[in-house]
């Protein structure tokens, strides 16, 4: 029974507190709700304070849900007095995506004329944050359509940076990782079918996971078809400032959701790699050279894990070149049905965006048939086949998450050329999604005031050994988030 409304909680006040309860891991917020050494309500409350705070300078949350934020807290630590069975992110601050269905709220993806769509039901991920007593506090900024590695629209406005304010924080997931990197929540949804969880944490320097396809259910409301190319690539994920919250989100995101068609109930832990674990480090597939920063970045992180035990071994995918090409086969044939309805509903930005990469398509696949498109499908799956065989001697590869630093905002729009800088500096990104493989973007250093990072990727369903891995390279990096907006 609910204790009346008069009755105080009999929480223990945070003593000793050095740091602010906003700046905590999700792991330590989640443990002090638990012991009562702090309540829920104080923590919602310091984060939506944290919001109020930083939120205005970065436009990362466009929708602030205080005062449902504080119903949940409230009762979150009802729960905990009564001794009530709680869930490993009982309380804790977390935020969703505007483009993925939650439950009273408009589901907008940036587009103006869907400012009115309010879902009926919570879409999978944000049901399973939800059972896992995650409280969310907002809603985070998305392109339109969710479409570019840059997080603008004509109905949310511009998300910056918290690093530098002329930089991507990344997308689509940008407004997700500029509240995490600025301390506004510890824990954040994303997706990913290009790079739009791994790319936003790369750039605003913080980590993110993109499961193996099947991991997390994510399909939307019963009924509403989605393309081939979203099924079999598209994925649902966490952004947090520490891998110890990734595996905590990740294991609250994957529970059974019987609305995806290609949810598989796989344990999250598997059996130990047989050591020593061996490394393949790739750093070109022939597409972008990387920036010598890139490849200072991918030495310290291989020379981390061989101080851990691995061993670390230059290697070479071709593979890996051939499905950036498929991405933009597979994707942008099955984005074609939709295109009349992006050029009027979407914005400027996300039509000249998609016309450029149209473009820089041709230049590979020339107008496709569907017999190249079938063709193409047929490919991938030898190019997932090579890939296993790889993983049985490499079960981890290490690579750069971009071949440059974060992107100047609004830098695909320049032009063709300028597009296919981007695209190509990408390629670690887009070739992920067509492979289906799990992979995690870590933070590594500073350099120049902006964060950078490498990615790891790991056989089907073993983001638990990709986890293992990030932990040694988070431990060794000299990063330090949250941080305060530096404009």
């Amino acid at each position: 029974m609910y204790p009346k409304k008069e009755e105080k909680l009999n929480t223990i006040p945070a003593k000793n507190r050095q740091d602010a309860l906003w700046s905590w891991s999700a792991s330590d917020m989640a443990y002090g709700i638990r012991t009562g050494l702090f309540s829920s309500r104080e923590t919602v409350k310091s984060c939506l304070e944290r919001i109020n705070q930083v939120n205005p300078k970065i436009n990362a949350i466009v929708e602030v849900l205080a005062d449902e934020a504080l119903r949940e807290a409230d009762a979150a630590d009802h729960a905990v007095l009564r001794g009530e069975k709680i869930g490993p992110l009982h309380g804790v601050p977390i935020v969703s995506k505007i483009n993925t269905d939650h439950a009273g709220h408009a589901t907008t993806d940036g587009v103006v004329a869907y400012k009115g769509h309010i879902a009926s039901q919570d879409s999978p991920p944000i049901a399973n944050l939800r059972k896992a007593g995650g409280i969310f506090v907002g809603r985070t900024n998305v392109p339109s359509f969710s479409l570019r590695w840059f997080s603008n629209n004509d109905l949310h406005g511009c998300t910056l940076n918290p690093w530098d304010s002329t930089r991507t924080p990344g997308g689509s997931s940008g407004g997700s990782s500029s509240a995490v990197a600025s301390g506004m929540v510890p824990i954040a949804h994303g997706n990913d079918i290009a790079g739009s969880i791994r790319y936003p944490a790369y750039a605003c320097g913080v980590t993110g996971i993109r499961p193996t396809v099947g991991r997390v259910p994510g399909s939307g409301p019963i009924n509403v078809d989605s393309s081939l190319a979203v099924q079999m690539m598209g994925v649902q994920g966490p952004l947090a400032r520490k891998v110890k919250d990734l595996r905590i989100a990740l294991e609250a995101m994957s529970a059974p959701d019987t609305r995806d068609p290609i949810y598989a109930q796989v344990p999250l832990i598997g059996e130990p790699l047989k050591g020593p674990v061996r490394v393949g480090l790739l750093r070109d597939v022939g597409v972008a050279k990387p920036d010598p920063l890139v490849n200072q970045e991918l030495d310290a992180a291989a020379s981390y894990l061989k101080d851990a035990g691995y061993i670390v071994e230059e290697v070479e995918l071709p593979l890996f070149y051939e499905a950036y090409k498929l991405w933009f086969l597979i994707l942008l044939e099955d984005l074609r049905g939709i295109l009349p309805m992006i050029g009027e509903f979407g914005d400027k930005a996300a039509n000249v965006n998609l016309e450029y990469v149209y473009k820089v398509s041709e230049e590979l696949w020339g107008k496709p048939s569907l017999e190249k498109y079938k063709q193409g499908y047929a490919r991938r799956g030898t190019l997932i086949a090579q890939l296993q065989q790889f993983l049985e001697e490499y079960p981890l590869i290490l690579f750069p998450s971009s071949t440059e630093q974060a992107f100047l905002q609004d830098e695909d729009i320049e032009s063709v050329s300028a597009s296919k800088r981007l695209l190509n500096a990408q390629w670690p990104m887009v070739s992920v999604p067509v492979l289906g493989f799990p992979a995690i973007s870590v933070p590594t250093s500073v350099t120049s005031g902006l964060p950078n990072g490498v990615q790891l990727l790991g056989r089907r369903f073993r983001e638990d050994t990709l986890f293992d891995a990030a932990e040694i390279i988070e431990a060794r990096s000299n990063m330090a988030t949250p941080i305060d907006p530096k404009f």
